[in-house]
């Protein structure tokens, strides 16, 4: 049942409170805020949104035409557990003040209308996602990026180079050595509390949650997040990073969604698990191969085709490529498989024609949501429509494959400058419907290209210890 304006007005009266937080998201991913005194939001304001100054935001207004409308969606609503007094969250959409019609550059517009093309074109009326964002929690971060000086360094009582530090009241000696941290028991795992209490908030936030684990590396961690349909899961993964950092810092701790904080183990991915139904029946379960339909490997094949245009948003940082690389669990390599988890799409094992779906396993946490999974989603429509077939399944363990082999086997970028320049010659698939709009893919590739040119052009600590005495 849709919430009316009058429904959120009582609830803030029923519940006292003070504060409502518009929250929007910007083109690079994070989420944006403006808090109101409740008493200022009336219905006018639930339903048709504020003004606000779009120039502000990287990627979107020029000043001459920087008005633009922060419009709540009122079934999209959450109670703020960390203000300290009352308020509520509120997504919002972004819109044209002067049509009213969803903006262009507005990631969850994005979505939604990503979501909207869908159902035109027959293949069914709902995708379903489900992500699994993973991260790192250490206890301290320092980094410095002058002019004479860079640097970064870590610390986390988790870390295996803490075997023989010296601790004021004794080294206690259980910790995951690297790689070693899938999954044993506390106290090697020293942060299960911390975990549970971010499934807890969560849950009490209204997300669907199941489980939560150490990962594979020292400091690596993932809570389970079920799945949703596409522009509700996109929500709930800011909701899952916001809580995250913010329950992590209440304990004195750092959390961050970097996909390679650490050189010498596993990085951060975000495996993405997505599904097509028609009318309550799952598209992807058919009688080919893992028990998959022709439109479930047409989706498939899309997706390959276009994944290193789709890296550009999938896998949207230069630490991106930290972790795409071969000998870290990285899936690097363009095949299916519903046997090894080195493919980088997946057919997960599942009993039933509901559990049907793949998992793309490239995609990293520092992705935009609402940007990656609608890309994905018009890849794989772009598949269906062509009848794009992916070819025969990958069932060996793809990193010990010959050379002779491997060669033929595609493979993702490997950099972002590879990503955007993809993207620059791969992007039709996108607009079809007016999903993704041209402009908006050339101010966000404007963004990345900032971001790309500043590591390209700082040098490196790498780089002296290669170079400085040569």
């Amino acid at each position: 049942m849709t919430t009316t304006a009058k429904d959120i007005i009582k609830r803030i009266k029923d519940e006292e409170i003070e504060w409502v937080d518009l929250r929007f998201t910007d083109p690079r991913g994070k989420w944006q805020h403006l808090q109101m005194c409740s008493g200022a939001m009336g219905e006018d304001e639930f339903e048709d949104g504020l003004m606000f100054d779009g120039s502000s935001i990287e990627g979107w207004k020029v000043i001459n035409e920087s008005d633009m409308i922060l419009r709540p969606d009122l079934d999209a609503v959450y109670s703020d557990p960390f203000s300290a007094t009352p308020m509520l969250a509120v997504f919002c959409d972004i819109v044209e003040p002067g049509d009213g019609s969803l903006y262009a550059r507005d990631p969850r517009s994005t979505a939604k209308r990503a979501e909207a093309f869908l159902k035109t074109t027959g293949l069914g009326d709902t995708v379903y996602v489900g992500p699994e964002p993973e991260f790192f929690m250490f206890d301290d971060v320092r980094f410095e990026d002058g002019y004479d000086r860079s640097y970064f360094k870590i610390d986390d009582i988790e870390l295996p180079t803490n075997t023989g530090r010296e601790y004021e009241m004794g080294n206690l000696g259980h910790r995951p050595r690297a790689k070693g941290g899938y999954f044993p028991v506390p106290p090697v795992d020293s942060t299960m509390d911390v975990r549970a209490e971010m499934v807890s908030t969560l849950l009490e936030m209204g997300l669907p949650m199941d489980k939560h684990h150490h990962e594979v590396a020292a400091a690596q961690h993932e809570l389970g997040v079920t799945f949703g349909t596409l522009t509700q899961t996109a929500d709930r993964v800011q909701v899952y990073k916001y809580v995250v950092q913010m329950v992590a810092q209440a304990y004195g701790k750092t959390a961050t969604f970097m996909p390679k904080p650490i050189k010498d183990d596993n990085g951060s991915g975000m495996h993405t698990h997505m599904s097509i139904w028609d009318n309550g029946k799952p598209t992807f379960a058919g009688n080919g191969y893992a028990g998959l339909s022709d439109n479930c490997l047409y989706f498939i094949g899309g997706v390959i085709k276009h994944a290193k245009a789709l890296n550009a948003f999938t896998n949207p940082t230069t630490n991106s490529y930290k972790r795409l690389v071969p000998g870290f669990e990285a899936p690097v390599l363009l095949a299916y498989s519903s046997r090894n988890r080195s493919a980088s799409c997946r057919i997960p094992y599942g009993s039933g024609d509901k559990a049907k779906r793949v998992e793309f396993r490239f995609p990293d946490p520092l992705a935009n949501p609402y940007l990656s999974f609608s890309a994905l989603l018009m890849a794989g429509i772009d598949g269906i429509e062509n009848r794009l077939h992916p070819g025969d399944a990958m069932d060996k363990n793809l990193y010990d494959l010959p050379p002779e082999e491997l060669a033929n086997v595609p493979t993702v970028c490997g950099s972002l400058r590879e990503a955007l320049e993809s993207l620059e010659e791969d992007y039709e698939f996108l607009l079809k419907g007016d999903v993704f709009y041209r402009e908006q893919i050339e101010a966000y590739a404007a963004l990345k290209w900032e971001e790309n040119a500043r590591l390209e052009t700082t040098p490196s600590p790498v780089e002296y210890d290669m170079y400085y005495s040569s």
